[in-house]
């Protein structure tokens, strides 16, 4: 029988060692991971499994079996001894530092710490990658609200998601005379759009809300559990809103943007349910689904004379009147 090249050898040697590393780091998540689930995930035989797992025994990895949660897991305190990085999860890295202190999204100390902890243990070539990435790599002018006096409020609403405890704080509506007092329980932390925003329903209330940060007052976290839904949806609570209320109307929009604009909206994913048609004249037509339609007069505004909003007619007259509005008012206030 002929010998295998050592090339297919490698190869294959490789292929085991990548699936040995997947089998550890499955058990080291927080996930329930049998050998039946491990199998599956990896699209092996559960013996091959087994294999596996002797083989990170051999190599003095601590696991063991949950018969609580009839699962494999690592003893908690157990770190993995060596990393590599690619390049290319280096140059991920170099980029989530990057944007992670620009203003609006400097939460905390962001990415820095990590990126200086892995240049320091990872091979010249990908330190000298971090050291470039730095250099070359900006975010600049993102346009995102001013958190600079809400990052604690930000630190306080992580912590309290991942402590899954109740949030308490004074929070100023623009629906209400003065701040109110609420709990709540808290499901999720969002940036959208240009701001941050929890999701959370409020103590004794069925449906959950929609909370800006920087309009809470006082904010802290609760000694007491929070209660939620292990089938929250982000995707399902907002639905088709054009950015964080729901309205309580789905309309079928259509806007042509004229050639001069056609270019520029061709460039952009404005929203998920967009559809963008060229057109013979050279403008472009904008066609999307959205729940209710404040939120999404004020982009079209933002493209005045240069767009035509062909349907709905509801948000044509709210569109004509607000242009005629603003007409009015800088009519009756000459330089």
């Amino acid at each position: 029988m002929p010998r295998r090249p050592d090339r297919d050898r490698r190869i294959r040697q490789s292929q085991r060692i990548a699936r040995v590393l997947g089998v550890l780091n499955l058990i080291q998540s927080r996930g329930r991971w049998n050998a039946k689930a491990i199998a599956e995930e990896l699209e092996v035989s559960e013996r091959t499994v087994y294999r596996d797992l002797e083989v990170l025994e051999f190599a003095g990895v601590p696991w063991y079996f949950d018969d609580g949660g009839q699962c494999y897991r690592v003893r908690p305190d157990y770190r993995f001894p060596t990393l590599t990085l690619t390049e290319d999860e280096a140059l991920g890295q170099a980029m989530a530092t990057v944007i992670s202190a620009a203003p609006g999204l400097d939460v905390g100390q962001g990415a820095t710490p990590t990126t200086r902890k892995l240049a320091a243990n990872s091979a010249i070539e990908v330190q000298q990658l971090f050291a470039d990435a730095a250099r070359l790599i900006h975010a600049f002018d993102l346009k995102l609200a001013d958190h600079s006096k809400h990052l604690e409020a930000i630190k306080t609403t992580q912590a309290a998601l991942l402590h899954q405890r109740q949030l308490t704080g004074n929070y100023e509506s623009p629906y209400e005379p003065k701040p109110v007092r609420i709990v709540m329980h808290p499901y999720r932390l969002c940036l959208i759009k240009q701001a941050w925003y929890i999701i959370g329903r409020i103590d004794g209330e069925d449906s959950p809300k929609t909370f800006r940060v920087a309009r809470f007052k006082t904010l802290r976290e609760l000694s007491k559990a929070a209660e939620i839904p292990e089938d929250f949806d982000l995707r399902s609570y907002f639905g088709n809103a054009w950015a964080v209320f729901r309205g309580d109307q789905t309309f079928d929009i259509e806007l042509r943007f004229l050639p001069a604009a056609a270019t520029v909206v061709q460039e952009t994913t404005w929203y998920h349910t967009q559809k963008v048609k060229k057109q013979k004249d050279g403008s472009v037509t904008l066609s999307l689904k959205v729940d209710g339609l404040d939120e999404i007069l004020y982009w079209i505004l933002s493209w005045s004379g240069k767009v035509l909003v062909q349907k709905p007619k509801e948000l044509q007259e709210l569109y004509v009147n607000r242009l005629q509005e603003a007409v009015r008012i800088n009519s009756d206030n000459p330089l």
